[in-house]
């Protein structure tokens, strides 16, 4: 495996599937001697918040939550 000139490497799919690593999963590096580890980011948030951080600046659509509110309860 060679790294990118970006400095990117792939990282494995029965690798990525075996840590649960999916798009977006933050991790961490820790150099040990000359050995490097990777492993998921220790975070504090739940997993809503961190869907809704991963969501956010996403909308494609102007409107306010009023707006929204009254189109989903069906109002005019």
């Amino acid at each position: 495996m060679k790294i990118t000139p970006e400095g990117q490497v792939t990282i494995p799919a029965e690798i990525r599937e075996k840590l649960g690593l999916l798009p977006n999963t933050e991790v961490e590096f820790e150099l040990i001697g000359d050995v490097i580890y990777l492993k998921k980011a220790n975070s504090n948030l739940t997993r809503g918040e961190k869907l809704v951080e991963m969501m956010r600046g996403k909308a494609t659509v102007k409107m306010t939550t009023s707006e929204i509110m009254s189109l989903t309860r069906g109002e005019e």
